[in-house]
């Protein structure tokens, strides 16, 4: 008896399964929407927010982020378990060294625990700051666009506040440095 019921959902299971298929192939929804999200240009309610905010640096100091106001500021969202947020991390370390005495400045933002980005700051060679955002990190980049949370989600502000572009995923550094120059 316990075998015919086994059979018997098998069977069903079966069948549930093909008419699922059969409506995934038939009915095709709407393309979801794009990844990206983008905040429009000359925006300045996110970049306040971020300027009123206090972080602890790799090195538990508490700092606060209005120190960077009134200069172009590249901020990137970033967490030590992302792959590509890691692998650019160089390419931005270049990128800040070759920017001193400019007005740029590089900032990092870490989603993780304090522990975490301070034991991975003591690993690698970064030439920026680098600032514990924790899960409210997710929550500041949310009000620059990043609808999704993804990482690396990096964000270009311009020395007067606004918002020039935003960028989710690895970032393409010729588009940057081109972007950079319009500054």
């Amino acid at each position: 008896m316990k075998k015919n019921k086994l059979v018997i959902y098998g069977l069903v299971a079966v069948i549930f399964g093909a008419i699922g298929a059969w409506y995934g192939t038939r009915h095709k929804g709407e393309a979801p929407p794009p990844i990206t999200a983008t905040v429009a240009p000359n925006v300045t309610g996110p970049s306040k927010t971020l300027y009123s905010q206090r972080m602890m640096d790799v090195n538990g100091v508490e700092q606060q982020l209005a120190q960077w106001q009134g200069k172009n500021l590249l901020v990137n969202f970033w967490a030590p378990w992302c792959a590509p947020c890691v692998e650019e991390m160089p390419e931005l370390s270049e990128l800040q060294t070759a920017s001193a005495g400019k007005n740029l400045q590089i900032i990092g933002i870490g989603i993780d625990s304090q522990a975490n980005i301070a034991e991975f700051a003591q690993r690698m060679k970064i030439t920026y700051p680098l600032y514990v955002g924790g899960i409210g990190g997710s929550d500041l980049s949310r009000t620059f666009g990043n609808a999704q949370g993804g990482l690396p989600f990096t964000v270009l502000i311009g020395a007067d506040g606004q918002v020039k572009k935003t960028y989710l995923g690895r970032l393409k550094f010729d588009q940057l440095r081109s972007d950079l120059s319009s500054l």
